[in-house]
């Protein structure tokens, strides 16, 4: 763990990575990051066209309020309840994608990640931090991510499959 705890930060710290025009992919469902998120919103002054990305998120997604969209603009990889009402008002935009054409769009390009907010469980004996709740392509955004951001999450499940990242591959932690 002495690799880890050098990057523990807290978290307006950690988030202080993201810079604007810079695309932010957010892990999704059970595993929505959401101290990340409230302290990427508490920079929204700082802050102009950050887009968010995300397949589905669970609660609350601020960044799209009206009072946000100078500082972020949602693309929805789904449209959830959460950011139903900012893509019909026009203030998020909706791709639609096969979800298994999803990390060929990070890899390839087409939605190049710049910082990717995961939320994860506590390293193993070994490093490995698992992506536990939500694996769909949380993965594929940390491997292509200029900069991993992450929750290091006590109550994160480990789960097993090609659902782990290592230490070394977090840049800044934030333990929750």
């Amino acid at each position: 763990m002495s690799g880890l705890a050098a990057k523990i930060r807290g978290a307006d710290e950690a988030v202080a990575v993201v810079q604007s025009g810079e695309r932010v992919f957010v892990h999704g469902s059970c595993a929505t990051p959401h101290i990340l998120i409230d302290a990427l919103v508490r920079r929204a002054p700082n802050l102009r066209d950050v887009c968010v990305t995300h397949l589905h998120t669970a609660g609350p997604a601020p960044y799209t309020a009206p009072e946000m969209e100078p500082s972020f603009r949602h693309e929805a990889l789904f449209v959830g309840a959460n950011v139903r009402e900012a893509v019909n008002a026009g203030r998020a935009d909706y791709i639609p994608a096969f979800l298994s054409e999803i990390p060929f769009l990070f890899r390839d390009g087409h939605l190049p990640i710049d910082v990717a907010f995961l939320n994860v469980s506590p390293p193993d004996a070994h490093g490995y931090c698992s992506l536990g709740t939500s694996v769909d392509v949380a993965l594929m955004a940390a491997r292509t991510a200029k900069t991993v951001v992450a929750q290091i999450n006590q109550a994160m499940p480990r789960t097993l499959g090609d659902s782990f990242i290592h230490v070394d591959q977090i840049d800044h932690a934030v333990e929750v």
